[in-house]
């Protein structure tokens, strides 16, 4: 379509964009809102997930969460991928050596 925007206008950030922005509540004192710009719902849904998992947060939405719960919930997520990277590494390097049985299976 010639009139369609650009498909790497929908992930990557004009020049003028951060890719998180706080804008602060005028109702309501230490709340705000986060912006997460150029993103999905599927960061929104993770971090959803894991301020769920914290015992102080009774409830969320893609929309709502104290910015020391988010920064916590974001760092979480971190060392989860980072132990699951870790984890697939490993295994896959555990297959290669259990079936490179003639050195087949070079790096």
């Amino acid at each position: 379509m010639a009139n369609a925007p650009e498909r790497s206008s929908a992930f990557i950030l004009d020049d003028d964009e951060e890719k998180i922005e706080y804008q602060a509540d005028t109702k309501v004192s230490n709340a705000g809102t986060f912006t997460f710009n150029k993103e999905d719902h599927t960061v929104a849904n993770l971090l959803r997930m894991q301020l769920l998992r914290d015992p102080a947060v009774q409830t969320s939405t893609s929309q709502v969460a104290p910015a020391e719960t988010l920064s916590a919930a974001i760092e979480d997520l971190s060392n989860e991928t980072d132990h699951l990277i870790t984890q697939v590494t490993d295994a896959i390097e555990k297959w290669k050596r259990e079936n490179d049985t003639m050195g087949m299976l070079g790096e």
